[in-house]
């Protein structure tokens, strides 16, 4: 069975929790709302990746899986304001929260899914001691989080970003929550802390990789598989991986604003092509692969871990 497979089995498990965990209630077109994305579609890595880490540690998966619907929920908190904060207009191929229902409900909605992520973890069927110390990842991880934006909003007014300060920058918006599902999971699933300090460093690696991947896809993908904008980045002023490394070749791409067309898109990818940056960052995000998959070393060997590593090579390699 293929690793995209092995993640919608697991997903699977927590898209059934909706209806439980954050049913529609009043205001109706609040929890219609905070649900939009998550209906719309997605991936579902956090919660699988979760759900997996609880598997490597033998653990018992179905104590897990409202901990793995709490990261969902964490995530799809994120991409609601972040929308906000990019002006996207699309999101999995639907309208955002903030088109569909307007600004102040999209950021009631995004409040909403964090207020009930950190509710629905606490009730995990577990020992207190173990869900305290998630409760703390967990909070502690949405703070790394808005750090992570934050600078990633103050770098478009930059004229020039490091890769070193992008690579923090990216650790706290993206690394921090794929390594809070990674070690809540192992935690919650009964590891010691040398395990879970492993499971932390894997998740951590492998959002840096899947979140430069992602870079790289906005200005690869077309619009109707990428599901947003392409070029958007491009657009917002994002620092990419990508556009440090072509500035530092020359390449200047300030002229690309909001509403460019196609053709200066085509163009100005072209461009990055041409100066090695998309292959540059790429490169990097299968060494992050390499790395992170030293870190499962300590795992007793099992089918999950080695699904674990199948699933960070498809992060570098995933086409959508």
């Amino acid at each position: 069975m293929h690793i995209t497979e092995e993640v919608k089995k697991r997903s699977k498990m927590v898209n059934g929790l909706a209806e439980e965990l954050l049913p529609v209630a009043q205001p109706e077109e609040l929890y219609l709302a905070s649900r939009h994305l998550m209906e719309a579609g997605g991936k579902r890595l956090r919660p699988a990746m979760l759900i997996l880490a609880t598997e490597a540690v033998r653990g018992d998966v179905q104590k897990v899986l409202p901990a793995a619907f709490s990261i969902e929920l964490i995530h799809n908190f994120t991409l609601i304001h972040d929308d906000i904060m990019d002006q996207d207009i699309l999101r999995r191929g639907y309208p955002t929260v903030h088109l569909k229902w307007g600004l102040p409900a999209a950021i009631l909605a995004g409040d909403t899914l964090y207020s009930k992520a950190i509710e629905i973890l606490a009730g995990v069927d577990a020992p207190p001691d173990r869900v305290v110390r998630c409760l703390n990842i967990l909070s502690k991880t949405c703070t790394e989080i808005c750090e992570g934006q934050w600078m990633d909003m103050m770098f478009e007014g930059l004229p020039k970003v490091s890769e070193a300060e992008y690579m923090k920058m990216v650790k706290k918006k993206t690394g921090m929550l794929f390594a809070a599902a990674m070690s809540i999971g192992g935690i919650l699933g009964g590891c010691d802390k040398k395990e879970a300090k492993a499971l932390w460093e894997f998740g951590k690696t492998m959002g840096i990789a899947f979140q430069i991947r992602d870079d790289v896809l906005d200005l690869i993908t077309p619009e109707e598989e990428l599901g947003k904008d392409r070029g958007s980045d491009l657009m917002g002023g994002k620092k990419t991986l990508v556009r440090i490394h072509a500035f530092e070749k020359g390449i200047k791409l300030g002229h690309i604003k909001r509403g460019a067309s196609k053709e200066d898109i085509d163009a100005a990818v072209q461009a990055l092509h041409n100066a090695g940056s998309i292959d540059y960052a790429m490169e990097k995000a299968q060494q992050l692969v390499v790395q992170g998959k030293t870190k499962l070393d300590v795992l007793p060997d099992s089918r999950a871990k080695e699904l674990l590593k199948e699933l960070a090579d498809y992060m570098v390699t995933r086409t959508y």
